[in-house]
């Protein structure tokens, strides 16, 4: 049992998608400081913070499928959002989801929500560019998969 056990937790775990982002924070000419997905070039001093896509939940083989077969369908009932909106992919069941939402209620973020169970919750995921877990968190057309404190602290880092 044991061994099951270990390779259950073994197998989700090297499911977990990692992507790797960076920013760049650096002080502009004016002194005030910059977060930028770019270097910028008249800046007195540069620092290069990288961060990882946390762990997420992975969908199963038939979600996926049935995920395809909507954008296929061009199903026109779901419409993306607008790009300066915060919006959070999430499933019920997902861990990782509630870790998500605990900081951005903690943090005030105002934020619509999607669950990807529904069909017109996993088209917007789809069309959003989700690919194969929750949560999906996309800020002001930016985008981060799974849940870690460091990779929600850098992508609200240079919003106002």
């Amino acid at each position: 049992m044991r061994y099951r056990c270990f390779f259950l937790v073994s197998l989700a775990i090297s499911t977990v998608a990692i992507a790797q982002t960076t920013l760049y924070k650096s002080i502009g000419p004016d002194g005030k400081t910059i977060y930028s997905d770019r270097p910028p070039p008249n800046a007195k001093e540069v620092k290069t913070l990288t961060f990882q896509n946390g762990p997420v939940s992975p969908l199963s083989p038939e979600t996926l499928t049935y995920m395809e077969k909507l954008k296929k369908s061009a199903d026109a009932r779901a419409s993306a959002p607008p790009s300066r909106e915060t919006v959070l992919y999430s499933a019920v069941w997902c861990g990782y989801c509630k870790q998500a939402k605990a900081y951005l209620s903690s943090k005030q973020v105002a934020y619509r929500e999607f669950d990807i169970d529904t069909k017109d919750g996993l088209l917007a995921f789809a069309q959003a560019g989700g690919k194969g877990g929750v949560p999906f968190l996309v800020v002001d057309g930016k985008s981060v998969s799974g849940f870690t404190v460091a990779s929600y602290d850098a992508i609200f880092a240079g919003r106002k």
